[in-house]
């Protein structure tokens, strides 16, 4: 079981609210599910509430979603809670299907528990937020929702308080407040590169840029937080920040799920594509599922914005075929004149790194959107990427004495394939070496995935590592023994194939393996683990 709170639309409710995902019994999970919302919604109407109940099946589990005021989130996770533990319940499940939701009079074991949640209510009640949030309503103030803080506007025209320290609704100055250019950047590859590549342009335009992404958080250039700030709090902490005139949002498929999209307005939004990876995870099963959480993005778009689309994936297009507000389509086999001639784009790799181009003409649509000029845009990309520091971790190239190093995320057989066939083109007549390893949360055919795109490339040498920090409940050597029997499964010899301790390990492996006019591609995950990837890369230079 698994009960969350969501701070703004999501894949269940387009408000804030609370989710519960629960495994059903496959005998009863018809009277369990019908229990269940009956439950919550005699229990939502007896405390006065107007939930809105949404209920999503896959399989054998099932999640409950309910609408809840916004300084009611705890309690309405306990309602939620409490509504499946008595349908879980034969005899509470056979009485609750039996009886009328809309009945006032609460049988004896809901009357009591109807009286702990409404002194929890009290508690949590917090009358200075819901006016806040309406005032902000009436002078178009977006708000970002926190358990510690609430910000009211984003950026130069924002302010924070402490959640329960808010200062009377009438005495704030909601002329000083508002939005500024804020872009939304999600998908299943791509992100962080689209990011930093919009972050670029809004600079070269005289922005003080604010952007959050898997790497950390950055303002006006500066690395402020480190680590993966890809989810909720990243999006506060540049939207909060008063040195922002306009931001670059990275927003996670996980962040989503967990929390909501707790960004309310933006002026874009991106979804890069859409490809298998992190199935399996709250109810998400298919590639629909998961163009369905990349496109909650839209529901910051409501007021006007503009949503970029890659017309080049068929997920995407067929989960947009209902959308009814502005979309604008890109695709990297017939970019127009969006953005200068691929060749001349150094992240493309002179036309021959696809995904690239997908992200760069991508990137370009987005910027357009946030106001920024053309010149401005092309200047961008014809220099970005030209020096590894312009997007770390991402297709940073080295040369240790006539060997060539590429050092990238790609962490999905979609991404993997998309590098490697970068790597193909550029190959010539060297071998190809290869680091291989994936996180211990992916389950085992997505891991088998992997090393089959891997295969697609014949490498010369496989070094197959784990990922430093990355086990998530494997043993060491479980996911490498996996990836090595899926190489051998698809034809790859046994003798191209190498175990490492370590990510390190696995680059000094291949480092000495390698001779002059060889690629090496090294897809390192982890940034103390990239860090000491590219150090060891440098001390052969």
């Amino acid at each position: 079981m698994d009960s969350r709170r969501l701070f703004g639309p999501s894949l269940w409710l387009d408000a804030p609210g609370v989710v519960l995902d629960a495994a059903l019994d496959p005998d009863r999970a018809v009277d369990e599910l019908a229990a269940w919302r009956i439950r919550a919604q005699r229990m939502t109407a007896a405390l006065g509430w107007r939930s809105t109940c949404t209920l999503r099946r896959r399989g054998d589990r099932a999640a409950l979603a309910l609408t809840a005021p916004v300084d009611a989130l705890m309690t309405a996770t306990l309602v939620n809670e409490w509504a499946w533990a008595g349908a879980a319940t034969d005899g509470e499940a056979r009485a609750a299907v039996t009886m009328d939701p809309a009945e006032e009079r609460l049988p004896p074991d809901e009357a009591a528990a109807l009286a702990r949640l409404r002194e929890l209510l009290a508690s949590e009640a917090n009358p200075r937020l819901i006016a806040l949030m309406r005032e902000a309503a009436v002078h178009g103030v977006p708000v970002l929702l926190d358990e510690e803080q609430i910000t009211a506007g984003y950026g130069v025209r924002s302010r924070t308080w402490p959640a329960r320290e808010l200062p009377p609704a009438t005495s704030i100055d909601w002329n000083a407040l508002g939005t500024i250019p804020v872009a939304l950047v999600t998908g299943c590859n791509g992100k962080t590169t689209t990011v930093r590549l919009v972050a670029s342009m809004l600079a070269r335009s005289g922005h003080v840029v604010g952007l959050c992404c898997s790497d950390g958080v950055y303002i006006a250039g500066e690395q402020v937080k480190r680590g993966d700030w890809s989810g909720p709090a990243g999006a506060r902490q540049v939207l909060s920040d008063p040195r922002v005139t306009a931001a670059v949002i990275e927003t996670a498929r996980g962040g989503m799920l967990r929390r909501g999209l707790v960004i309310p307005s933006a002026t874009a939004a991106i979804v890069t594509n859409i490809a298998e990876d992190h199935f399996g995870g709250y109810g998400i099963e298919s590639l629909a599922d998961l163009a369905e959480v990349k496109l909650v993005v839209a529901r910051a778009l409501d007021g006007g914005g503009t949503l970029v689309l890659n017309a080049d994936d068929v997920s995407l297009r067929v989960a947009a075929e209902s959308r009814t507000g502005r979309t604008e389509w890109f695709s990297a086999f017939a970019p127009g004149d969006a953005v200068p001639p691929v060749e001349e784009m150094p992240i493309t790799l002179g036309g021959s790194a696809w995904h690239n181009v997908a992200n760069a003409v991508g990137a370009a649509h987005v910027a357009r959107a946030l106001g920024v000029h053309r010149d401005a845009i092309d200047a961008t990309l014809r220099s970005f990427g030209r020096d590894n520091t312009d997007n770390p971790g991402r297709l940073e190239r080295f040369d240790v004495g006539g060997v060539r190093v590429w050092i990238d995320y790609a962490h999905n057989p979609h991404g993997l394939a998309q590098l490697l066939g970068a790597a193909t083109r550029h190959r010539g007549t060297g071998r190809l070496g290869f680091l291989l390893g994936q996180a211990g949360d992916r389950d085992d055919d997505a891991i088998r995935a992997l090393a089959r795109s891997a295969w697609e490339a014949r490498p010369d040498r496989i070094v197959l590592k784990d990922l430093d920090g990355h086990l998530r409940g494997r043993e060491r050597g479980d996911v490498p023994a996996i990836l090595r029997a899926a190489l051998v499964a698809a034809g790859a010899p046994e003798t191209l194939i190498e175990m490492s301790l370590g990510e390190t390990d696995g680059v000094e492996r291949l480092l000495e393996w390698a001779r002059p006019g060889d690629l090496l591609v090294l897809p390192v995950h982890a940034l103390d683990a990239r860090e000491r990837a590219i150090q060891l890369v440098q001390n052969r230079t």
